[in-house]
């Protein structure tokens, strides 16, 4: 006769998509060890929870294949359960769950307590910032407001996560004390849109104060500044920026296109001029500041003109950092309505051609980098490099700065003053400077 086994379960959270993603998979991971579970990251575990991302095609092709392979291995028996939860499960529950009925159960963005309970475990209210940190150590997200209020037509997020809705600043800040108590020195804000923060709290744009408020815990060093949406943003910011060395001069601000006509369409509530006299505005009032900001291309109803119009825009604004996206046609958006009529390979060479374009842009405002020095923090060691970042450069998309490990050693999460002495595209190379 068989008995049951009482090998103990594992958790392996695995996390698909963006950092609010990242930071939802820490806040369940928190909530899971605090009912006494072992859980870990994307490691090996016989019960596995999948965090997926539904935002455009990529990502949704991602998500549904990493089901499938749980679900093999489910199948072979190397895992005994799998529980799917995040923005595709959210958008997609009925269809999943008709194509891929064998995992155990799906959840959408905001029913983590019905997620613990599946997993055996209690949703505890009073974990306010008690996560399990997945990035590395001297860095975590801290997302301060979830869903999103804006119109825009291409996007799904509203759809997924809900109207926007902010963290009161107390929560905030505790949260940020418990993860400097860690030893975290870089706070990297996000949510779907940092510009609307406090509207719904505080029936005021409240950035700037929540800024007052985290500068002042102590053990952080940086605090940068993810998604801000350029219509309304609250400039009392950037005074704060300037005063405050704790901000990074840094600005992720999706700006998406240029062409009145399609930014019309898009619904973004703006135009070329007042994107661009606000963008002005930044370089005046933080003249230090580095602007990032995402593109999209092959938009319906893009013509040669409007594309043309934006390549020569993004010549003359030379932003430091500028990602560049192809169009994805979704199901529920307002922009699902109009013909997807640009064709794929034109996307794709539109895309290549602001890339080459910023490329160079990056190139030169490198160079102007060597014989400067700069503070850097070092996130990693990879083969004969210690790779770091400035306070200009976010992790996973920006710049880096190498160091040759030969030469210096460096710990993983400290400061340290570099002096820069080449520079590529996208990548600086330099030495600990010696300081007098």
């Amino acid at each position: 006769m068989r008995t049951k086994s009482l090998k103990k379960n594992k958790i392996n959270v695995v996390t698909l998509g963006c950092s609010k993603n990242v930071y939802d998979s820490e806040v369940l991971m928190g909530q899971l060890k605090a009912s006494g579970k072992e859980v870990v990251h994307e490691e090996e575990g016989n019960i596995v929870v999948i965090n997926t991302c539904g935002f455009i095609n990529n990502a949704k092709e991602e998500s549904v294949n990493t089901i499938l392979e749980f679900m093999q291995k489910k199948e072979d028996g190397e895992v005994d359960k799998v529980f799917v939860t995040g923005c595709l499960s959210e958008r997609y529950k009925p269809d999943l769950q008709k194509e891929i009925p064998n995992v155990d159960q799906y959840f959408g963005t905001t029913e983590l307590p019905g997620l613990l309970k599946a997993l055996g475990a209690d949703y505890k209210h009073e974990l306010i910032g008690e996560r399990l940190t997945t990035t590395p150590k001297n860095y975590a997200y801290l997302k301060i407001a979830e869903g999103c209020d804006r119109p825009c037509s291409f996007c799904a997020i509203p759809i997924m996560r809900g109207k926007h809705r902010s963290t009161p600043i107390e929560e905030i800040v505790i949260e940020a004390e418990k993860l400097a108590a860690n030893g975290v020195k870089e706070l990297i804000l996000i949510a779907q849109d940092l510009t609307y923060y406090g509207l719904d709290l505080y029936k005021k744009r409240n950035l700037a104060e929540l800024l007052e408020a985290l500068v002042k815990v102590e053990g952080i060093e940086w605090i940068r500044l993810h998604y801000a949406f350029p219509t309304g943003f609250p400039m009392n910011v950037l005074e704060v920026m300037n005063r405050e060395p704790k901000i990074c001069n840094y600005l992720d601000i999706p700006l998406q296109h240029i062409s009145d006509h399609i930014l019309k369409s898009m619904r973004r509530g703006t135009t070329k001029e007042k994107t661009t006299k606000l963008l002005k505005e930044f370089r005046k009032e933080v003249p230090k500041m580095t602007i990032r900001t995402t593109l999209i291309v092959g938009y319906p109803g893009e013509t040669e003109a409007d594309f043309q119009e934006l390549k020569q825009w993004v010549t003359d604004m030379r932003f430091e950092r500028l990602g560049c996206f192809t169009y994805s046609h979704e199901e529920n958006t307002h922009a699902y309505n109009l013909e997807d009529d640009v064709p794929e390979d034109v996307k794709q060479d539109r895309a290549n051609q602001i890339m080459e374009v910023q490329s160079q842009i990056s190139w030169e405002l490198n160079q102007a980098k060597i014989g400067q020095t700069f503070k850097v923090v070092i996130d990693r060691k990879e083969g004969e490099y210690f790779i770091g970042r400035t306070e200009f450069d976010s992790p996973d998309v920006d710049n880096e700065v190498l160091i040759d490990a030969s030469k210096t050693y460096l710990k993983t999460g400290e400061f340290t003053t570099v002096k820069i002495t080449e520079a590529a595209d996208f990548d600086l190379y330099g030495e600990v400077a010696v300081i007098d």
